[in-house]
C-alpha cells in the first residue's frame, strides 16, 4: 500500500504527463489527502513539482560506464533524446524553465555525469578541449536537439544522429598512430589522470597543477 507521500508523487506525475494544470486542490484529491499533508512532506506545490522531475530524470542519468567514453558519450545522447520525447511535460519543466544566471538543481547531475564521461576519455587522450568545455557544449546541443524532436509531428532521429556526431567531432578527436600528441592534448590527459589520482599533491598543489594544465590545454 502506498503511503501518502508517494501517492503525491504518483498523482502530480499523472498529471504532468497528460499535459494538465497541477493545482494543490486537484493533486490533492487525486491522491486522496488533504493540502496540509502536501506542505508537510514537500513544503509546497513546487516542491512537489521538483520532486517528480528529479525523480524522472534520475532514470537516465544513472548510466552505469562500460569502459568505451565514445560508445558511452552516444549511449548517452540517445537516452537523453529518449527521455525528453517520452516525458515531454517533466522535459519541459526541466529545461523550460530557465532563470536567468541560476543553475538548474535537477539538471546537476545530467551534466556532472556528462563530465565524468569526458574525463575518461580525456584520461584514454580523445580529447580537444578541457572536460567542462566538452561537456557545456554536448549538453547544450543536446537540449537543443530534443527540444526540437519534440517539437516535430514526427521526430527526425536522423537528424539527431547527425547533431549528436557533429557535435561529438567538435570536441573529440581519434587518435591514429601518425598523428602526433600535441602540448594541448597532452595536458588534457595528464589534467584527467591528476584528477583521477591526485596522489600526494596538496589540495593546493592540485588546484595550481590544474590551472597551469588547462592554460597549457587552452
Amino acid at each position: 500500500m502506498q503511503n501518502s507521500r508517494d501517492r503525491l508523487l504518483l498523482a502530480a506525475a499523472e498529471m504532468l504527463e497528460a499535459g494538465g494544470t497541477v493545482s494543490t486542490r486537484a493533486v490533492c484529491e487525486r491522491a486522496g489527502v488533504q493540502a496540509p499533508t502536501l506542505y508537510h512532506h514537500f513544503g509546497s506545490k513546487q516542491g512537489l513539482i521538483d520532486a517528480v522531475v528529479n525523480h524522472g530524470f534520475t532514470q537516465y542519468t544513472a548510466v552505469e560506464s562500460s569502459g568505451d567514453p565514445l560508445n558511452d558519450l552516444r549511449q548517452g545522447w540517445d537516452r537523453h533524446v529518449r527521455f525528453g520525447l517520452e516525458h515531454p511535460s517533466f522535459y519541459g519543466l526541466l529545461y523550460g524553465r530557465v532563470e536567468p544566471g541560476k543553475p538548474c538543481a535537477v539538471t546537476a547531475p545530467a551534466h556532472a555525469a556528462l563530465r565524468e564521461r569526458f574525463t575518461a576519455a580525456a584520461v584514454q587522450g580523445l580529447l580537444k578541449v578541457p572536460a567542462a568545455d566538452a561537456a557545456e557544449q554536448v549538453l547544450a546541443a543536446n537540449v537543443g536537439i530534443t527540444l526540437t524532436l519534440i517539437s516535430q509531428p514526427e521526430p527526425d532521429f536522423g537528424l539527431s544522429e547527425r547533431v549528436r556526431e557533429a557535435a561529438l567531432a567538435g570536441v573529440l578527436h581519434t587518435p591514429s598512430a601518425d598523428a602526433p600528441t600535441t602540448r594541448a592534448n597532452a595536458a588534457l590527459t595528464l589534467r584527467a589522470l591528476v584528477d583521477n589520482d591526485p596522489g600526494d599533491l596538496t589540495p593546493g598543489e592540485h588546484a595550481l597543477l590544474g590551472e597551469l594544465l588547462d592554460r597549457l590545454a587552452r
